[in-house]
């Protein structure tokens, strides 16, 4: 049943996934991180929530245009199960608002396969990439997934790299006029300050999360399952799995460096991830095997949650 339902695209889904979201996201602030909504911006809450909505759709959207999964919706359940999984990502509206620009820069990213205006497509890319670096410093470094879609698409036009400089010029002298506007330029100081500490970094304490080991691992085995499958696919598919896998390492890396500043940015990594997910989920013939993996994915996640609010209480 299940199956059957997220295994086409209909607006159906959007309306069952989108309301479960807005059913869980004010369960997490006041239950589980325990937050006093007398004491919570209303307003910038309700405008979070509106933009973590909106991820699905974009998500959505890239998943369709790029063709990077069949004709279904199994990405986009696989990401609200991902928030029921790590419900703590709910209660940094900085890595909701990281993942957003995030998103809107892959989706430019992916669509340089075009070979249209690609010039343009690296300069919003790399502009959103450098919007999302305004919440985590580190997010700076997903810059090299634009390098990447350049070297593999175009990369003897010395003008695509030059946007990357253009790009980075454009930003810094918006960013310091509207600071100086507001007075407020000690804040380029105070946020990019990539700070590193290797005697926190190196014993990665990611390690004491069961529940992120085996989602790493989980990624880890479907993106080698993806380069040996999807392979047999055609150049174009496996060059979007490579720049997905890509924007997973990226995304790991980015975590690791921010284990300093004790940010919870997991969910930047949600996106590549789902995209191998429901490749694989896709990939099942046996439509019962199917239908009993899609059981177990929703009934986890959820059961696990549930958990962990009878013993906080």
């Amino acid at each position: 049943m299940i199956s059957s339902i997220f295994g086409k695209t209909k607006p159906v889904n959007f309306i069952i996934l989108l309301g479960f979201i807005l059913f869980f996201y004010p369960i997490v602030h006041s239950y589980l991180l325990l937050r006093d909504f007398s004491d919570l911006n209303i307003l910038k809450e309700v405008g979070v929530l509106a933009v973590l909505l909106f991820c699905v759709l974009i998500m959505d959207f890239i998943v369709k245009r790029n063709k990077l999964t069949g004709t279904n919706s199994f990405a986009i359940l696989f990401f609200t199960l991902l928030l029921v999984a790590f419900p703590e990502s709910l209660g940094d509206s900085n890595a909701i608002l990281c993942t957003f620009f995030l998103l809107l820069s892959t989706r430019r990213i992916l669509s340089i396969k075009s070979l249209r205006e690609i010039k343009l497509k690296i300069f919003d890319a790399s502009i959103w990439i450098l919007v999302a670096s305004l919440f985590y410093d580190w997010a700076i470094l997903y810059l090299i997934l634009v390098m990447a879609a350049i070297y593999i698409y175009e990369p003897k036009n010395i003008r695509n790299w030059l946007v990357l400089l253009s790009a980075g010029v454009c930003f810094i002298i918006i960013l310091v006029g509207f600071l100086t506007l507001f007075d407020n330029l000690d804040f380029i100081f105070d946020h990019y300050n990539f700070y590193l500490d290797f005697r926190v970094i190196l014993p990665i304490q990611i390690a004491s999360s069961i529940k992120i080991i085996l989602y790493l691992i989980l990624t880890v085995v479907l993106s080698v399952w993806a380069f040996l499958k999807l392979g047999k696919a055609g150049v174009g598919r496996i060059i979007m799995i490579r720049l997905v896998v890509l924007s997973f390492i990226l995304g790991l890396l980015v975590n690791l460096l921010l284990i300093p500043n004790k940010s919870y940015a997991i969910m930047i990594t949600f996106f590549p991830s789902v995209i191998l997910i429901a490749n694989y989920v896709e990939s099942i013939k046996r439509e019962k095997f199917r239908e009993i993996l899609l059981i177990v994915s929703i009934t986890l996640p959820i059961l696990g949650f549930i958990g962990r609010l009878l013993i906080s209480h």
